[in-house]
């Protein structure tokens, strides 16, 4: 009797979910890709143009919170990918999916770039919500456990801003 060895790493993680699943799923995480670059772009671009007499309190708010969301851009795609599906691949693709507005204008005020992200980090936590249930309808726990962490983290954002902007 022969001894067949099975190498793990043929084995794709799309055998667990159905095409569908996975093309499901990995749709949703492409614009969630695409949002968090796009919500991190703004958070940078309000970052490098903050002025006013709380200059450095928001400057390092808005560049923590910067951080964070780049942070997760990593996670988002590389899940993708073990999933079977694609990440994004261009600035063209990011604006083709994104869902959060760019703000373009020459000069925002403090207080509207704070309020502009605190709408922002509230919608993706909504766009991060639906995703979720995407996941839990095709039963994919590890998606979703990344996505609950990634709820947290844009309420918190948006908790701290909308602490920040009742102060203004």
């Amino acid at each position: 009797m022969t001894t067949r060895t099975i190498n793990p790493a043929a084995i794709p993680s799309t055998e667990f979910f159905t095409p569908d699943a996975v093309d499901e799923i990995s749709r949703s995480l492409q614009a969630l890709l695409a949002d968090c670059f796009a919500l991190y772009i703004k958070t940078k671009n309000f970052h490098w143009h903050m002025t006013g007499r709380h200059f450095r309190d928001y400057h390092l708010l808005l560049d923590e919170q910067a951080g964070q969301i780049f942070a997760i851009t990593d996670d988002i795609a590389e899940r993708a990918r073990k999933l079977g599906g694609p990440a994004i691949h261009s600035i063209g693709e990011i604006a083709r999916l994104q869902r959060l507005k760019d703000n373009n204008a020459g000069s925002v005020s403090p207080l509207d770039m704070l309020t502009e992200l605190c709408t922002d980090n509230r919608i993706l936590a909504n766009e991060l919500r639906a995703s979720h249930e995407i996941c839990d309808r095709h039963n994919d726990v590890a998606t979703a456990s990344l996505i609950e962490v990634w709820i947290d983290e844009a309420e918190r954002r948006a908790w701290f801003l909308a602490e920040t902007v009742r102060d203004c």
